[in-house]
């Protein structure tokens, strides 16, 4: 199993993978640079994480190219199953759009790149252009993880995001299926998905969600209101002093979140910190481990 890309050569983005210099192969040909390339000599690859190509938008930047023509080449390799074809590794829209616009022939960078480097370089021009859904970048992360035992701290180097937007996106791959569906469509996004991973109502609050067109901080107070409706405690609450009330009141308003304090006997109790995502979570981490500043 191939092993992960060395630290220096991650966070580079695609400039690191594409380069610009072409090789030679053994014969004197270059095979490696930029050209044009008959559009039929092209297929797309199974690494692409883009799953989903929506017409309307097809249509729309195929009209760009009749009127700009392609500005962008599409990033290719040597296709191993056709001796005279390319395999594209970033730019299969592209390509299906100048398909629709009639062009016979499509700039193209080639590369010789094994697949743990096509699939990453697959996964960091769709994730900096925001082409990708949240499910399908999700499983991107995941196949590089699992197949070629990349860390969440590499790819985060590697694309370009935190750590924990790493973690919250593969998280979101616990959602069940129809939850996935709803964000593959676009009628969720990844910030109202984040508050229902874990939850056996999760697919009635995503179309609850759905219906009444909640925001995200809607969202996430529906969650919170779901999981009180739904709690049952046997033993008495007892009622809150105005020092606690205040007390709690100005832990919330310092963190941003809500703050719960529970009294047990004496002076002892419990101080509650409640967050809605793994974002928050991060954020709680950060101010308890953060240094004092010295006057």
């Amino acid at each position: 199993m191939n092993a992960p890309l060395e630290k220096g050569r991650l966070g580079r983005g695609l400039a690191s993978l594409i380069g610009d210099a072409p090789h030679t192969a053994g014969d004197g040909a270059a095979i490696v640079g930029q050209r044009e390339i008959a559009i039929d000599l092209l297929r797309g690859s199974s690494f692409n994480p883009r799953r989903t190509f929506e017409e309307r938008e097809l249509l729309e930047l195929a009209e760009s190219i009749r009127a700009k023509g392609l500005v962008q080449p599409i990033i290719v390799r040597p296709d191993a199953k056709r001796a005279d074809g390319f395999e594209i590794v970033a730019g299969e829209r592209r390509w299906r759009a100048s398909q629709k616009a009639g062009l016979h022939a499509v700039p193209v960078v080639v590369r010789e790149l094994d697949d743990k480097e096509a699939l990453e370089l697959a996964i960091i021009e769709n994730v900096q252009r925001s082409d990708l859904n949240a499910i399908e970048e999700a499983n991107g992360y995941r196949e590089l993880i699992e197949r070629f035992r990349y860390s969440q701290e590499q790819l985060s180097d590697i694309i370009g995001k935190s750590r924990s937007h790493v973690a919250n996106t593969l998280r979101l791959l616990k959602l069940p299926a129809p939850v996935q569906a709803f964000l593959k469509k676009g009628k969720l996004s990844a910030g109202h998905a984040r508050a229902l991973v874990g939850r056996k109502d999760a697919e009635a609050l995503a179309k609850l969600i759905i219906d009444q067109e909640l925001n995200v901080r809607a969202a996430e107070a529906l969650v919170t209101k779901a999981d009180e409706k739904g709690s049952t405690t046997t033993s008495k609450v007892r009622a809150k002093d105005a020092d606690t009330l205040a007390f709690e009141k100005e832990l919330s308003d310092a963190l941003g979140l809500k703050i719960e304090i529970k009294r047990g006997s004496g002076e002892s109790g419990n101080l509650i910190i409640k967050y809605g995502n793994y974002d928050q979570l991060d954020y709680i981490r950060m101010r308890l481990t953060a240094e004092p500043q010295s006057d």
